[in-house]
């Protein structure tokens, strides 16, 4: 098929790869280069990047208010459009121009956790699980038909991170199975129970409050890691905390119970993983080694 495949960031990479395997890529599209690092070069997006070395053209408009980026899109006569993260909302002349439309890989089971953050949310809401739906765009925010869906089990001491490598290559692998069956896909209209958004994460909410249950805090730091990473203060140290496990334990909200692992208001969190500002992440026993904890927390 001819396509025409729009993402961003690396969550994107495994679907450009698997597409310019199996079908013809004749263009991507791509959120443009950002001043990044400490001399603030633009430094294209990874979609940009890995499309370069595979020899496909890629194009980053800043939108499609300009005729002339909406003619060109156009002009392209493609199949389909794959958008995978690519942070832009497509109007509907977009939406309409490829021949079979623009399928979006999503990595939620619709309609839950619509919206910016699907991964982060469904780990710190404690999901048992979440998955990769294929959908069909429509001018809403993830409102569209979904055409194929799959599920997965998010792990006890899962991170964000580990999630989104593996949602990247399932939405990769489900894919190249949508295009090739496209035709005899169901087209399941989403229900209006069960809608729920996953609001962009904000820094501000990162700070650990060790008043909060230790399940909260358990999948806080989970769902947060790596990035922004929940963190705390050890010795006025800032700390990010990058995995955990909710284990048995009570005492005072912040009560350092044994090694690294703090009491919450009703049971304790194991921190497991940490990583001290300017250093590498290391396990919580490699951090102890350095910086001993105190006898609370605050």
């Amino acid at each position: 098929m001819r396509v025409v495949f729009m993402g961003t960031p690396e969550f994107s990479v495994p679907v450009l790869e698997a597409l310019a395997r199996e079908h013809d890529v004749i263009a991507a599209y791509s959120q443009p280069p950002r001043p990044a690092g400490r001399g603030k070069k633009l430094r294209p997006s990874p979609v940009q990047a890995r499309a370069k070395e595979l020899g496909i053209e890629t194009r980053t408009p800043l939108n499609f208010k300009d005729n002339a980026d909406r003619q060109a899109f156009a002009d392209l006569k493609a199949d389909v459009a794959v958008v995978v993260a690519y942070g832009m909302i497509l109007p509907q002349v977009i939406l309409d121009a490829p021949a079979q439309g623009c399928l979006n890989i999503h990595a939620s089971l619709l309609p839950r956790w619509r919206g910016a953050a699907p991964i982060h949310r469904a780990i710190m809401a404690g999901d048992a699980e979440t998955g990769i739906c294929i959908m069909q765009m429509e001018a809403g925010l993830d409102t569209g038909p979904v055409r194929l869906r799959r599920a997965t089990e998010i792990g006890a001491t899962e991170t964000t991170g580990e999630l989104h490598d593996r949602l990247s290559v399932m939405g990769a692998s489900m894919i190249i199975e949508a295009l090739e069956g496209l035709a005899d896909l169901p087209i399941e209209v989403q229900p209006e129970d069960g809608v729920t958004y996953a609001s962009k994460i904000d820094k501000a909410e990162a700070r650990i409050d060790w008043a909060a249950p230790a399940e909260e805090i358990t999948r806080k730091i989970n769902g947060l890691s790596p990035f922004p990473g929940a963190w705390c203060e050890i010795k006025g140290e800032r700390v990010k905390l990058l995995r955990a496990a909710q284990v048995a334990g009570s005492g005072e909200a912040g009560q350092v119970l044994d090694g690294f692992t703090i009491a919450g208001s009703t049971g304790a969190v194991e921190v497991l993983e940490a990583q001290r500002a300017g250093k590498k992440p290391v396990s919580a026993a490699q951090v102890l080694q350095a910086l001993p904890l105190p006898e609370h927390l605050d």
